[in-house]
């Protein structure tokens, strides 16, 4: 039997301990030195406009941040789970920034282990009471590309919801749950998506290297610092390119949905990328047939790679949070104002930014050909006239929306926000 796993499942001790040492690793001058760096050169090549250069700072230190507890958890004889990409928040007193980068999911509570393939590791944990539609854990190679998938949905778990998975080179020989590995396994990156944010649960994790003491020692502050500034340099350049591509499409349009598993994208999901640029009083109309997905999401990004706010404001919006047209489809409202509609989704006064729409957990057949979106600009003024039978919501409505949205998302920020 597995023992149960107890106590928060994101916000551990373990978890708090790594990030008040990341925020002491970033002092060091070798990490100051790649923080300007990578800033100057990230400037310089974005060519961004204005409004996204005034958000710079705050993305920026995000980014930055999460290559420090990332970074931090490369030792493969001395793992621990890592959480990423969280929300600023408060530790003991001391503020935490987020660490939100590469154009995250805001469903996605994304954590992070070290794998070598010569050795051999434990994981254990807990599913919670309501199991997610969509949970992966993902044994990764050192440049992103898929070694191995456990999907976490239909894993075997005990009576009590736990759950031991092993990792190692070796076949399963009828081990549940296991995952081989290879000499190119380098850590796991594992999604546990939150369709239901007020009843989806995320897993609890822990993990242990196996056999004896390591033989090799860790690494010093000094070169732990090294290896930051390192990780600093690929996440902006992995992101600048990443935004370079997007702002090549022509804006106000969709390409064609694709689906990868290389250079950080999911295997089992789907993609629709696009972007949107509004004159002022004009407003992003998103259709989505989501081709049969038990779970899709459509959430905003600016150039930087850090979604839009998501706790006081609908900057994103997923298949539970949404209305559905008559005919099973989903029509979407992106502006920086208001427009009275269930469907708006908060471009945070921005009138420019990124779609990434996120489609996954078809049936057996996988997607259906009517999977896709379309997108038009409209005249904010003339929304009910083109667009006439969207939910409407009112002032009122809104904000219980807004109320039971941030209460929702605080139960995998259970510190809070600054």
């Amino acid at each position: 039997m597995v023992d149960v796993v107890t106590g928060d499942p994101v916000a551990t001790p373990s978890q708090h301990d790594q990030e008040l040492a990341a925020l002491e690793l970033i002092q060091h001058p070798t990490v100051q030195a790649a923080y300007r760096d990578v800033a100057a050169t990230w400037l310089g090549r974005s060519k961004a406009s204005d409004a996204m250069r005034a958000i710079f700072a705050p993305a920026f230190e995000e980014v930055m941040f999460s290559a420090a507890m990332w970074s931090s958890n490369q030792d493969k004889l001395r793992p621990k789970v890592t959480c990423i990409t969280r929300l600023e928040h408060p530790v003991g007193g001391t503020r935490v920034p987020g660490s939100r980068w590469g154009i995250d999911n805001p469903d996605t509570v994304y954590r992070v282990i070290p794998i070598s393939g010569d050795e051999r590791y434990e994981i254990r944990g807990r599913v919670g009471e309501n199991r997610m539609t969509e949970n992966y854990f993902t044994l990764w190679d050192a440049n992103m590309g898929t070694v191995a998938v456990l999907n976490g949905r239909t894993m075997e778990v005990e009576s009590d919801g736990s759950f031991r998975i092993t990792v190692d080179r070796d076949p399963a020989n009828g081990r549940p749950n296991h995952i081989q590995s290879t000499p190119d396994a380098h850590e796991f990156y594992i999604r546990d998506v939150l369709l239901d944010w007020g009843r989806d649960d995320p897993n609890h994790l822990s993990v242990q290297r196996l056999g004896g003491e390591p033989t090799v020692r860790a690494r010093t502050l000094d070169e732990q610092a090294t290896a930051t500034a390192d990780m600093m340099a690929y996440f902006a350049n992995f992101t600048g390119k990443l935004s370079h591509g997007i702002y090549k499409m022509p804006p106000n349009h969709f390409n064609l949905a694709w689906s990868a598993d290389k250079v950080g994208a999911m295997r089992n999901q789907v993609y629709v990328m696009g972007r949107f640029d509004l004159a002022e009083g004009e407003a992003f109309v998103v259709d989505v047939s989501d081709g049969g997905a038990e779970y899709f999401t459509v959430p905003l990004s600016n150039i930087w790679g850090t979604t839009l706010e998501l706790v006081d404001r609908t900057g994103s919006l997923n298949k539970a949070q949404s209305v559905a047209n008559d005919d099973g489809t989903f029509t979407y409202v992106i502006s920086p104002t208001d427009p009275g509609v269930a469907n708006w989704i908060d471009s945070n006064g921005l009138r420019e930014g990124i779609l990434t729409l996120r489609m996954a957990e078809f049936g057996p057949s996988g997607p259906t050909e009517d999977l896709g979106a379309r997108g038009r600009v409209i005249k904010l003024d003339r929304l009910d006239n083109e667009v006439p039978d969207l939910a409407k919501i009112s002032p009122q409505e809104r904000v219980r929306q807004l109320a039971s949205r941030r209460t929702d998302y605080l139960r995998r920020l259970p510190e809070g926000t600054n």
